[in-house]
């Protein structure tokens, strides 16, 4: 007893000596890795009662009210609440039932110690909602809060790992729809407005909580689960075509994956709508998922392609209500891993729904060519990133996570089994539900079902960027027999870096092929059940479409790429030619004539789309100009002729967009404007009224002589609000008056007329293109300039693509020097984004030393 006494004396004099923990990145800017920490030891069981006023007027304010419910377990520091917004939005505070001071200063709102308790406190905060990220409509509005955005409507403890429940009150004009996380439990009406009350929502974090708000009209499931739908798509044959596959889709999602988790849907409900103007794809919100209209309409001549990619996007965002929703990571750091399962797992549950598709190949199309389009830059990144401040969160997405990750992912399910894989996913949704968790969690349980060495493997994977470039070294017998083949890593940026992965390697003979598994574990590999085979006539690595790096490619072999039967064969040879002419192992001009040779002859739909856009960006970046005249005539000619020619619906479609990219001469756009005008039809072509539009504007950034008049008579047609005021944003972009062009631009330099980021870039897109960058090439310092202001005011997505439709799109060594001097002259950049600078013209730099 006595020694027990003297140890417990012990181990409270230690825990009395116990260092404070420091508050010297509390205050700073952003919320830093420091106060997350501090916070999740400091509060729990929190509870935001919030109501929102929404006047009719865009220009009014929205007052709002917060009453936080919250325990606290540590007042060694002030409670420190985050609102990025000016101080004079906070109107008052009441804490505990006390008028407090209001304290905020460097975005947060500081609630003094002496005002709280121990247990639970009441905090009563009446705000004016703050709306950067509140999407402000004359007829709608929706938030859109990840990943640090919460704190700029309204105070809140605004980071992942403390999660909280919401119940909401919002008073909105009578005639708007809402939609909530919660489920809608009771309305009253207030002359002019209605105001609408939401029941308590599940456990979420506060880049998951959202509301939708506007002139929507409203849709519901006939099934036995329900669902809403808001739209503003007025497009009859869309809406007839689109709505009842819609629940569809996200129930069969939901099955799928209550199946393969064995955890069944996690939150009350799972509605969506569908925005106009919504900045990407999709955004899992906790019981209304917002994604972009266009994405979902659809009408009944939609390609395949089409149709799987609206599939892969529902499937995405509905795994995200387990990966990411359900299980949250426990730091922004970890980002990816939500992005990754849902991409992964997107795949998997559309795969059956779609038995005609080659998912394979699928699977490789997508997300190859988008991971090495970053992967093979200077501004690359690793799938994982540390992360000091959740300010910079916005920077970790992009390809990498979204596209490289899901690569990683494929290669440790093969490594592992699917079997295996399977159960340690499973342990991992039940041991972490409701709650949060970080890659090396995920890591422990994986490890309990497989002998690999999940952490060495991870490292190189998951916690180092870039890719390798494999080579090999054949040597033949005097009986013309292979008597060593060895194959070699290395890292492309040149480190040492050994990437262990799978693929195949498949000889090719006149009377057959044969294929051998490769396990590459270290810089090189004997691969030793090749000894005393034939020589092969050709050789194709990565035959699978497993691996991933660059791979030895023989120039002599190109011709018969379309004569290769199986289809993963033919896409992964099609894109290690691109990647090798990009590495400078292959002329750009003889890339380009066997990507047009393959377009010509390829009849499967998904490979038709990989040729098109790698044979676009050949001709628009890497062809001289002299080369880009020189073939221009023969590809229009050769696409003009397939068009004609008895092909499927999805091909046309295809080989039309290509041809409508690239037909800028004469000949090209009368071809073009005949279509437009409707005076010739392409048998089998369908065309809906948003192509016209689309082609309208082709017509007029190519010069078309009746330009104005085009987009007159195109505007006549056009009878969607949201698409007319689109088409109004774009015109001036369009103009064939450089100065009406230049001023559109300028005018960006105001945050507020970037708000509609998916228009301001497709005007960047007509004012930066290749054909209008000798006059546009001035504006080239100011949309670098601009880049800090963008990721400050912009969402995630936004600083990489203003970089690549505007710097992104030049060649010439003009545009070279600018971006390389700016780059110079600010030697203390922010690292981010001179990532996404490197990235974004990779490009550029890359044609000025192939055409040196």
């Amino acid at each position: 007893m006595k020694n027990l006494l003297l140890l417990f004396g012990i181990i409270l004099l230690f825990a009395s000596c116990e260092k404070p923990v420091s508050d010297a990145h509390f205050y700073d800017s952003g919320i830093s890795s420091e106060l997350a920490k501090f916070r999740k030891h400091q509060v729990s069981d929190i509870h935001y009662i919030l109501s929102f006023d929404i006047p009719a007027e865009k220009s009014k304010k929205i007052n709002s009210h917060l009453l936080l419910e919250v325990e606290i377990s540590d007042l060694s520091h002030p409670l420190i609440l985050d609102f990025h917004e000016k101080a004079s939005h906070l109107l008052s505070l009441n804490v505990n039932g006390k008028q407090t001071e209001i304290d905020h200063r460097d975005q947060h709102l500081i609630i003094p110690k002496e005002a709280l308790t121990m247990g639970s406190n009441s905090i009563a905060i009446a705000f004016i909602a703050g709306e950067l990220s509140l999407n402000r409509n004359e007829s709608f509005l929706y938030t859109l809060l990840v990943p640090d955005r919460a704190s700029t409507l309204f105070p809140c403890f605004d980071q992942p790992n403390l999660k909280a429940n919401y119940t909401l009150n919002i008073s909105a004009p009578k005639n708007w729809k809402v939609l909530a996380g919660g489920p809608e439990i009771a309305s009253e009406e207030n002359g002019e407005f209605i105001t609408h009350r939401f029941a308590k929502s599940d456990l979420m974090s506060t880049y998951l909580f959202s509301f939708v708000a506007g002139e929507f009209e409203e849709a519901k499931s006939a099934s036995d689960f329900p669902q809403t739908l808001l739209y503003r798509e007025t497009n009859p044959e869309k809406i007839e075509a689109s709505i009842p596959e819609l629940f569809r889709l996200h129930q069969k999602a939901k099955e799928f994956l209550e199946d393969y988790t064995a955890y069944p849907f996690p939150f009350q409900k799972l509605d969506f709508a569908t925005i106009p103007i919504f900045q990407y794809g999709g955004m899992e919100h906790v019981g209304a998922i917002q994604y972009r209209e266009s994405s979902l309409f659809l009408d009944e001549n939609a390609t395949d392609s089409e149709l799987l990619s609206r599939a892969k996007l529902i499937g995405h965002e509905t795994a995200h209500m387990w990966f990411g929703d359900l299980v949250t990571m426990d730091w922004f750091e970890d980002v990816w891993m939500k992005e990754v399962f849902a991409n992964f797992m997107a795949g998997k549950l559309v795969n059956p729904t779609y038995p005609e598709i080659n998912h394979e190949l699928s699977f490789l199309t997508n997300h190859y060519p988008s991971a090495y389009g970053e992967d093979r830059t200077k501004g690359t990144n690793p799938i994982r990133q540390k992360l000091a401040n959740l300010k910079d969160a916005g920077s970790l997405y992009g390809s990498i996570i979204y596209d490289k990750a899901p690569i990683m992912m494929r290669q440790l399910e093969t490594a592992m089994g699917e079997e295996a894989f399977q159960k340690g996913i499973r342990k991992y949704i039940k041991t972490y539900a409701n709650g949060n968790a970080d890659w090396n969690a995920l890591v422990e349980i994986l490890d309990e079902n497989t002998p690999m060495d999940l952490q060495q493997w991870s490292d190189v994977w998951v916690n180092q960027s870039g890719r390798p470039i494999l080579s090999d070294k054949i040597e033949f017998g005097k009986d013309g027999t292979i008597s060593s083949f060895v194959i070699t890593q290395k890292a492309e940026d040149g480190s040492d870096k050994v990437w262990p992965q799978l693929f195949d390697i498949t000889f090719f003979y006149e009377d057959g092929i044969k294929t051998f598994s490769v396990a590459m574990e270290d810089k090189t590999l004997d691969l030793k059940q090749a000894i005393g085979e034939q020589k092969p006539s050709a050789i194709l690595y990565n035959s699978n479409g497993l691996g991933y790096g660059i791979f030895p490619v023989d120039q002599s072999s190109l011709p018969q790429i379309t004569s290769l039967t199986d289809e993963v064969m033919r896409g992964q040879s099609y894109i290690n030619l691109y990647e090798n002419t990009l590495s400078g192992n292959i002329a750009p001009i003889l890339a380009f004539e066997t990507f047009q040779k393959g377009i010509a002859a390829e009849q499967n739909e998904i490979l038709a789309r990989l040729i098109s856009g790698e044979l676009n960006n050949i001709f628009w970046n890497y062809l001289t100009e002299e080369q880009r005249e020189k073939v221009l005539p023969g590809l229009e000619n050769q696409l003009w002729d397939q068009l004609q020619m008895d092909l499927p619906t999805n091909l046309k479609k295809t080989i039309f967009s290509l041809y409508s990219g690239i037909a800028y001469s004469q000949t090209g756009y009368d071809r073009l404007y005949q279509v437009w005008k409707k005076e010739v039809e392409i048998k089998d072509l369908k065309l809906n009224p948003d192509n016209f539009t689309s082609l309208a504007m082709t017509l007029a950034l190519y010069g078309h002589p009746k330009a104005n008049d085009i987009l007159t008579e195109e505007r006549t047609r056009i009878s969607n609000p949201d698409k007319l005021d689109r088409f109004d944003f774009l015109h001036p972009a369009l103009s064939q008056n450089e100065s009406e062009r230049d001023s559109l631009f300028e005018s960006f330099k105001a945050a507020t007329n970037r708000e509609k980021e998916s228009w301001v870039l497709a005007a960047c897109g007509y004012i930066h293109h290749p054909l209008h960058q000798k006059s546009a090439i001035k504006h080239l310092p100011l949309a670098l300039a601009l880049l800090e202001d963008i990721q400050k005011t912009g969402d995630i997505f936004f600083p990489k693509r203003w970089a690549s439709a505007t710097a992104g799109q030049y060649t010439s060594p003009e545009a070279a020097k600018i971006v390389s001097d700016f780059l110079t002259s600010n030697p203390d950049y922010n690292p981010i984004l001179k990532n996404k600078i490197l990235q974004a013209t990779d490009d550029l730099m890359r044609v000025q030393s192939i055409h040196q």
